[in-house]
């Protein structure tokens, strides 16, 4: 037998929310919602739809290695020169690109909050650097903590705000006080996947960073609020060198064709992204509202798609119960949070029938 690498028996493969497809053949269901993995309930940008069917025909084409259209869209929408722009297969292969890129192994570490997108922890492990888990303070990243946990080994700094699976953030007054104090030989990651749902006026402005020359690596995703996620592509924001030095370490026609157009088109769907937005803060009142009446649930209230439950029994059971009763959410046993659930905002009809079922889930439970 072929022995893999020692040190990968550390790491432990990223578990996706659980398909509808798989769901109905399982449990032989006909109807189910799926509130596990923060996809736009509304669906896909109609603009991205109407690109899609245009260049399906192309499908036998290799995509633009360079990304050259998308990245001047994206160039001329923020204001960011072109060659400070990377685009991937989702925005999480940005994550793996810069722990391979930065982190040497075995010595480099990696800080980031426990609790965090699990991503940063297995991309740290794959490269065979360590991480270095920081705890939470209140929910949020404890900024503080993690600068005292520097050290010469330190090589990236992974920040997601709003922080999946939690949905809190960190203020702008917060981060810029922190970016000033970072050494400049470390690599901060902003993940900001949920960017386009946050009306919080006191959200950080990252580009800002990288406008002053600070070493950020900023990341954003067509997954959520366009409607991309089963096209797989995002986009990063940093220094050129950066930005190269990303290049190595990727593989060649990483963005498909049919992806690159469709976020093209995605970007200029303005009526499509309001929309998605009221979409959310309604379903986020409606959400804070019928909770609050359930004396057994703890929740967090939300910058992003998603909300963050807790209960007094491990989630296991909620989420078996509501499976059967056609609603998936998420299990966060791997984010250390045995008794919580994630579960995505999703329309109206599907916010009311999840809260439904999760109220005959727990008085079935006692």
């Amino acid at each position: 037998m072929v022995q893999p690498r020692i040190d990968l028996e550390r790491v432990q493969p990223y578990r996706p929310g659980k398909p509808i497809e798989e769901v109905c053949r399982e449990l032989g269901l006909k109807k189910v919602i799926k509130l596990a993995s923060n996809e736009n309930p509304l669906g896909t940008s109609p603009k991205a739809i109407k690109a899609i069917r245009q260049a399906i025909k192309e499908g036998y084409l290799y995509p633009d290695d360079t990304v050259y259209y998308l990245r001047r869209k994206l160039s001329e929408k923020f204001q960011i020169q072109e060659d400070c722009i990377i685009t991937s297969n989702g925005s999480v292969e940005l994550i793996y690109l810069a722990c391979l890129a930065y982190l040497t192994p075995p010595q480099d570490e990696l800080l980031v909050s426990k609790g965090s997108f699990v991503l940063a922890k297995i991309g740290s492990q794959v490269a065979g650097a360590r991480c270095v888990e920081i705890p939470l303070k209140d929910y949020r990243h404890d900024l503080e903590r993690i600068l005292a946990s520097i050290t010469t080994n330190t090589k990236i700094i992974y920040l997601d705000n709003p922080i999946n699976p939690l949905g809190t953030i960190v203020y702008k007054k917060e981060l810029d006080e922190f970016m000033e104090k970072v050494p400049d030989n470390i690599l901060v990651i902003i993940d900001e996947a949920y960017y386009e749902y946050i009306i919080e006026k006191k959200y950080p402005d990252s580009l800002r960073y990288l406008r002053k020359g600070k070493n950020v690596l900023i990341l954003r995703s067509f997954s959520k609020i366009y409607g991309l996620a089963g096209l797989r592509i995002g986009y990063g924001f940093s220094k050129p060198e950066i930005i190269q030095t990303l290049h190595k370490v990727r593989y060649p026609f990483h963005v498909n064709r049919i992806a690159q157009i469709a976020a093209i088109a995605a970007l200029d769907d303005v009526g499509f992204i309001k929309k998605s937005i009221r979409n959310n803060e309604k379903g986020k009142k409606y959400l804070y509202k019928e909770l609050e009446k359930i004396k057994k649930v703890f929740f967090l209230e939300t910058y992003g798609n998603f909300i963050f439950l807790n209960f007094p029994v491990d989630s296991q059971i909620i989420f078996e119960k509501l499976l059967k009763l056609g609603v998936i959410t998420r299990t966060l046993k791997e984010y250390d949070f045995p008794n919580a659930l994630r579960v995505t905002i999703g329309t109206p009809k599907e916010n009311e029938y999840f809260i439904k079922c999760l109220n005959k889930v727990l008085e079935e439970i006692g």
